[in-house]
């Protein structure tokens, strides 16, 4: 039990397949109720999927296991609902320090340009996180959680996937349309269907202790080589939501887990770091080895992969959890169309692709900081300290100091469903990137460009001044949002840089259309916007196309393109 924290225990519900003596039948079964499986069972439930959601435990993780969550995270989490509850507990950073011995030599900072509405990071330990989902969840009537529900046999099909069930009151079959597996780096399920995950195992060990304590320390991340107070390893620290601080103390691969754990071994750690004066309380303490490694193909027919049960890298720079949570906004909307009859099973295929590149982006990070912060070899640990000893006199050494690279969204610029660029454009929302938040103005008062794209494709046409469209633009746009047999509409969303004032006047001209207002200039900034320019945006928040001006055809062309009707 945590001194700070009481973890629910949900209820257990005699499944009804028990009851009526016959196997149960569900378009979309999601295994494993961590973050990432109740991501995306509430994402696909929220597009008006019906889903069965089901997990081996009763509760929320133990311990505070991943703890930070990235801004990108936290705009697919205000997409899910959940995304304030997570701000307003978590504490809230973008400064981090390393340090080398005593002197810091590093800092960096993860939001450098203002009019975000989230920060670069918030720290909040994982059992909130998941206590948050599974309340929205149950919000959300078309999703079914089971819990005490452990699968024990998963026999793929083509059309498809049987699974069979224990509980507590014995075992029952069911069948699924679709299966995502989420459950976790050991994927029971992964194993049952014998499928490889291959990577790297790194030779070492990391003590976390989780520390109630009151301090005056800045809600920063303060990363340490070679500190007096733990010499020749490294050190971590975090604070967290309750007074809890997360302290990551590097070990060594010889070291004994078990002894590492007891408090007789923990505490001197600390009082030596903390200094004998701090007062303090050991809350949760774990060992843990790291492994960066994925499965080869996220998707083997029916079934699919999300995740740590689909790939899994080392904790320096917080990619786990984001990661995963990113592949299910990537996940849930191609899987909602394909079910929908809306596009082919094969833009599931651009899953794997897309979320790939992203596994080998976070595993090649990940191991070049692990690589950095634990040197295996003499002549790599001589050149990192090197390195953090110039990094504190000389800018091009800073640049090759790595005490983790954060984790940050992939810009999917190589993939099938974006449509290249025929125009010129200047900054950094190629197709493929993910979109940029910025303040809006709307009829109901001040809010953010992100907070308008909830579900769905849009399409962003930006114009200086309202009354200058004509009516083919208008009616254009209109007719973009109105759905053609066998395909997706497109909601129209007009951004304009006039004020309020000016668009309400307008609002008749607009009837039947959005109309966002560019507070601040921040949209026509960071879109490098032009009266005319338009941007295509996936459901996921991704660039799929943009053009200086306004042709149906061609957005309907991207449009098919991004459904994977190649």
């Amino acid at each position: 039990m945590l001194s700070t924290f009481e973890y629910p225990q949900f209820e257990y519900v005699r499944p009804p397949e028990l009851e009526q003596g016959r196997d149960g039948h569900y378009p979309v079964v999601v295994v494993g109720a961590g973050p990432v499986g109740l991501c995306m069972a509430i994402d696909l439930a929220q597009q008006g999927q019906r889903v069965l959601l089901i997990d081996n435990d009763d509760t929320v993780s133990i311990g505070s296991r991943g703890v930070c969550y990235a801004k990108r995270t936290l705009e697919v989490l205000d997409r899910l609902g959940c995304g304030d509850e997570m701000v307003a507990k978590g504490v809230s950073w973008n400064v981090g320090r390393t340090f080398f011995r005593e002197e810091e030599v590093f800092n960096f900072h993860l939001s450098p340009e203002p009019d975000h509405q989230r920060p670069g990071m918030i720290n909040l330990q994982q059992y909130y996180l998941e206590d948050y989902l599974v309340r929205r969840a149950r919000q959300l009537p078309n999703l079914e959680l089971r819990f005490k529900n452990n699968v024990i046999a998963v026999t793929p099909g083509e059309q498809q996937v049987a699974l069979r069930v224990e509980t507590p009151d014995g075992a029952y079959t069911l069948s699924t349309d679709w299966l995502v597996v989420a459950d976790g780096a050991r994927s029971p399920v992964r194993t049952m269907l014998g499928l490889d995950i291959e990577g790297r195992i790194f030779m070492d060990r990391f003590l976390i202790a989780d520390v109630v304590m009151k301090a005056d320390y800045p809600a920063e991340r303060w990363f340490w080589f070679d500190p007096p107070f733990h010499p020749n390893q490294s050190v971590l620290l975090h604070r967290q939501a309750d007074n809890v601080w997360r302290i990551d103390f590097q070990l060594g691969w010889d070291a004994d887990p078990v002894e590492e754990k007891k408090p007789e071994n923990v505490i001197p750690r600390i009082r030596a770091m903390l200094g004998e004066g701090r007062e303090f309380e050991l809350e949760w303490v774990s060992v843990y080895t790291f492994q960066c490694r994925r499965m080869n193909d996220l998707r083997h027919g029916r079934v699919l992969f999300v995740g740590d049960a689909a790939h899994q890298v080392s904790p320096f720079g917080a990619r786990g959890a984001n990661s995963g949570i990113q592949d299910t906004d990537n996940l849930a909307w191609k899987l909602k169309l394909v079910i929908d009859g809306h596009a082919p099973a094969t833009l599931l295929d651009t899953y794997t692709e897309e979320r790939g590149f992203a596994a080998d982006e976070n595993i090649m990070n990940s191991t070049r900081s692990t690589d950095f912060i634990t040197p295996k070899s003499r002549t790599s640990r001589h050149f990192r300290n090197a390195v953090l000893g110039l990094a504190q006199h000389y800018p091009f050494a800073r640049a090759l100091v790595n005490s983790g690279r954060l984790s940050v969204p992939s810009y999917l610029t190589e993939s099938r469903l974006n449509t290249p660029d025929e125009d010129a454009f200047a900054g950094v929302m190629v197709p493929g990137a993910p979109a940029d938040d910025a303040p809006v103005q709307t009829s109901a008062g001040p809010s953010w460009l992100l907070r308008a794209l909830q579900q769905g494709f849009h399409l962003l046409y930006y114009v200086d001044d309202v009354a200058d469209m004509t009516q083919q633009q208008l009616g254009a746009l209109r007719a973009l949002g109105e759905p053609r047999e066998g395909t997706v509409a497109i909601e129209p969303i007009v951004i304009t840089g006039q004020g309020v004032e000016a668009s309400v006047a307008n609002s008749a001209a607009l009837a039947g259309l959005r109309t966002l207002v560019d507070a601040k200039g921040r949209i026509r900034e960071r879109y490098d916007l032009q009266s005319g320019s338009c941007y295509l945006l996936r459901p996921d928040q991704h660039v799929a196309a943009r053009w200086r001006t306004l042709d149906a055809q061609r957005v309907r062309a991207a449009l098919a393109r991004a459904l994977g009707q190649f």
